[in-house]
């Protein structure tokens, strides 16, 4: 006999006596690990499964209220989900960076480099796309990954091949993790070749002893003869910002929820600093970050009174202006964008699980701010 579920997904509420009845005296079998489900255990899960749906309406509302258009500089996207963009375009995004990165864990051969950074390249781009964002990204290994020193000189020897691709706007995110001498000779490298082929760079700062790390960075690039004007060094904090502004280098600022740099601390630095040279960003990834980080720091910044040409300034006009050098991304892109028709495939692909594909066009206000 068939029984009739007491709630469906599209539900907003669950009937708990409904439950109870139907399962009253019984044992489930759950279907991962056919452990038992109690009654009591099933009104959990459908009551924190209400909760996400909540929490999921919440953070897709978060108002632009005349913030006007952000970018996003430094997204590790392909950790996120479609969900994250949707939310990212109706809080004001209209392009992200995507800065090469390691996964988490150590990769062990250089095919699997090649394979991320195609899909970065390619794939991740589509998929942008079919929510109303441009993706862009740099291109780098990562210094985390640059001490296995046999793989490195491997994934430097394919890194120009890439460096010319459609969407890619500087080389990085590369710098120090441990200040090795491995990574110091990937970090040379690279510098070399973001000289050779004219793009700005990335530098990823320590997350342990970040004052020695970032000015060791800085050093290296002047060594090379780097324009500190086409450099942007990230993951800033309050014992950085100085240095980085007195030498000429674009000051970004990653805003983690309880790391790195909050964004109460970033609102006081950009009132005490001001906006030029200044950069928001999220670094959401795989970890516990952000996606909505940019437009929350501008709502924030807005409501201690910051003037809106300040936070146009450093959510939007200075990652354009330095990402913006080598021409693979402009405002016009967004300004003028091509329609969504999420109908269109990626090499057979689709980011659809059917449900019904949106065909429209994403309408920016250039003039919100300015």
């Amino acid at each position: 006999m068939t029984t009739q579920p007491p709630f469906t997904g599209s539900d907003a509420q669950v009937n708990s006596s409904a439950i109870e009845e139907m399962f009253a005296g019984k044992s489930v079998a759950c279907p991962c690990c056919n452990g038992t489900l109690t009654p009591s255990m099933l009104q959990k899960i459908m009551d924190d499964a209400s909760r996400l749906e909540g929490f999921k309406k919440d953070f897709r509302a978060i108002p632009t209220g005349g913030l006007g258009m952000m970018i996003d500089p430094h997204a590790h996207m392909t950790a996120r989900t479609t969900d994250d963009y949707e939310a990212m375009a109706q809080a004001g995004i209209v392009a992200v960076i995507e800065p090469a990165f390691w996964l988490g864990q150590m990769r062990t051969n250089v095919g699997t480099f090649v394979d991320y950074f195609s899909t970065i390249t390619g794939f991740e781009r589509f998929r942008a796309g079919q929510f109303g964002i441009r993706h862009y990204c740099t291109i780098g290994l990562n210094p985390k990954e640059a001490n296995n020193e046999a793989l490195a000189e491997q994934v430097l020897a394919v890194l120009p091949r890439y460096l010319t691709k459609e969407g890619v706007v500087a080389v990085g995110e590369i710098g120090y993790d441990e200040q090795t001498p491995q990574e110091d000779k990937a970090f040379r490298a690279q510098i070399e070749m973001a000289k050779e082929y004219d793009l700005p760079i990335m530098i990823h700062t320590p997350h342990r002893d970040k004052t020695r790390g970032t000015q060791r960075s800085m050093d290296v690039l002047e060594e090379h003869g780097f324009d500190p004007a086409r450099c942007v060094i990230d993951h800033n904090n309050e014992e950085t910002i100085r240095e980085v502004l007195d030498r000429g280098f674009w000051c970004a600022f990653t805003i983690y929820p309880s790391t790195k740099m909050g964004n109460e601390r970033l609102a006081a630095l950009v009132q005490q600093y001001g906006s030029e040279r200044v950069i928001v960003d999220s670094s959401c990834d795989w970890g516990v970050s952000d996606p909505l980080a940019v437009p929350k720091t501008a709502r924030l910044m807005a409501d201690k009174g910051i003037s809106a040409d300040i936070i146009h300034q450093v959510v939007y006009k200075n990652a354009l202006a330095v990402y913006g050098l080598n021409g693979e991304m402009q405002e016009d892109h967004w300004l003028k964008p091509q329609a969504i028709d999420q109908r269109t495939l990626y090499e057979g692909n689709s980011v659809l699980r059917g449900q019904e594909p949106k065909v429209t066009t994403r309408q920016v206000d250039a003039n919100v701010i300015r």
